[in-house]
């Protein structure tokens, strides 16, 4: 690239990255994905818009896995241990033994519908198991989910790119598929834990201890353990992307200097991988090829949404006794985004015989899929029972140093039929540490009294201590749904 073009193309990247930032608040707005918005402006700038040409597999390739470390980095710094311990091992399962399912029953249902052999086949179904972090970070904690049901979705998305991007390699790469294989998934999951939990331990004790000379070196130092636990990974013949995102979960759960400013940078650089891939992804896209892959797409979704997942979620929970409702949930919330499409990328890249029909139709599921899926989680949710607005949700205060006070600030709205409707103040026993410290009624707002009484639509701020956050939530819980003797009642809020 020469010095002249050098303003045409920072002027143009910056004008993206402006229109793609006003397209979140569009996509609020009429409440459609903002990742399609991304698409369709990728596809703008491409062959059948600007007429941008970009084709290059391993380039796409490269930066696509470059912004999923990005994804799951920010996806790990802000999940709560507190909140996925109690479904760590049911996302655990979620994200190996449903995924040996998924392409197990995707594999064989598009052999015999589409008529692949069974190596393709196996890397339709390998390609299509991955769930996106990036969109279920992004929608989950917007929806007022149960928090055991957003963990397990959460560690599912963390952690299942590791053993599919493992298994799609392997396939595309033609290498012998024996009783060693097994073994191998196993090594490079053990062993990417264990590093990403040994970099992210250092890398915490290490910030904790060191006095850096500006605030804005903190967030930098984090994000450039994460990206270490991906190369320590790699290096190691292991699973770099689940070295990133345990590193990063342990970062997220450390005592860090200026964590909040931490955090609101590792959202920044999230939402810039995102944007970056998916427009990334558009421009790569040929429409000239795309509408060939509209039938194999619809296919291959409808095998996926009706059969593989529902499967492999009842097969995979058994032991853990879900009810029917979570199952359905469960089923219904495997969204995908731009990851399938990285990863078909892989064989694309290899030089695979039928990649490109399989690019092309991952690119047609995933935005069918993701008008079908993304557009109603949360009426699927509240229509099986399992959202409320009443599930306090963390709101990040920048006037407010909660990180240097270890304090979270907590949001609460009572909506018609809870139980928190009438108590008073005093009867809410909140755990030593936490409090209401604001009401807003009817858009007015004011500071309650022990005698102040709740009402449905009340808006409450609770500020709590790290140490009681967690006792806090379950409170607050049990109360909308038993009332304030929810203890006597056997509710523990959970």
């Amino acid at each position: 690239m020469a010095v002249a073009e050098l303003p045409v193309v920072l002027g143009l990247g910056a004008a993206v990255l402006l229109v793609a930032v006003l397209a979140v608040r569009l996509s609020t707005r009429v409440g459609l994905p903002s990742l399609l918005l991304y698409l369709g402006l990728g596809v703008l700038l491409g062959e059948a818009g600007f007429g941008i040409r970009f084709s290059d597999a391993s380039l796409t390739q490269s930066l696509g896995l470059a912004a999923l470390v990005m994804i799951l980095t920010e996806g790990g710094l802000t999940t709560r241990w507190s909140a996925v311990k109690p479904a760590l091992w049911q996302g655990i399962v979620l994200s190996t033994v449903a995924v040996g399912l998924s392409v197990a029953i995707t594999g064989a249902a598009l052999h015999w519908l589409l008529g692949l052999d069974w190596r393709m086949a196996l890397l339709w179904g390998a390609v299509l198991a991955s769930t996106d972090s990036a969109a279920v970070f992004s929608v989950l904690r917007t929806v007022g989910i149960r928090q055991r049901l957003v963990g397990a979705l959460e560690l599912e998305s963390g952690i299942n790119d590791a053993p599919v991007y493992i298994v799609v390699v392997v396939l595309a790469e033609g290498t012998r598929v024996d009783w060693t294989l097994p073994l191998l998934v196993v090594y490079e999951l053990l062993a990417g834990l264990l590093i990403g939990a040994a970099l992210g331990w250092a890398g915490a004790w290490t910030l904790r201890r060191a006095a850096l000379p500006a605030t804005g070196l903190y967030p930098l130092a984090t994000l450039a353990v994460c990206v270490v636990a991906y190369a320590g990974g790699q290096f190691a013949h292991a699973s770099g992307l689940l070295a990133t995102y345990v590193a990063a979960l342990v970062l997220g759960n450390a005592r860090l200097p200026h964590r909040s400013d931490t955090l609101s940078f590792a959202e920044g650089m999230g939402w810039l991988a995102q944007i970056g891939l998916f427009v990334l992804l558009g421009l790569f896209a040929s429409p000239g090829r795309l509408l060939d892959a509209v039938v194999p797409g619809l296919v291959a979704g409808a095998v996926v949404l009706v059969l593989a997942r529902p499967l492999s979620v009842l097969l995979s929970q058994l032991p853990f006794r879900v009810p029917w409702r979570e199952q359905v949930f469960l089923s219904w919330a495997g969204l995908r985004g731009a990851v399938p499409i990285v990863l078909a990328m892989i064989p694309l890249a290899t030089g695979l015989p039928g990649a490109e029909r399989l690019v092309d139709a991952v690119f047609v599921l995933v935005i069918v899929l993701t008008l079908v899926q993304g557009t109603t989680l949360a009426p699927v949710a509240k229509l099986l029972g399992l959202a409320a607005d009443t599930e306090p949700k963390e709101i990040q205060v920048d006037a407010a140093p909660l990180d240097e006070l270890d304090a979270a600030l907590l949001q609460v709205r009572i909506q018609p039929g809870s139980r928190l409707h009438g108590v008073y103040l005093n009867e809410l026993r909140l755990p030593v540490g936490a409090s209401v410290s604001l009401v807003v009624r009817d858009g007015t707002s004011f500071t309650p009294q022990r005698t102040s009484r709740l009402q449905e639509g009340d808006q409450l701020l609770v500020v709590a201590t790290e140490s009681a956050r967690q006792l806090a939530e379950r409170r607050l819980r049990a109360v909308d749904r038993a009332g304030p003797l929810a203890r006597w009642r056997g509710e523990s809020g959970r």
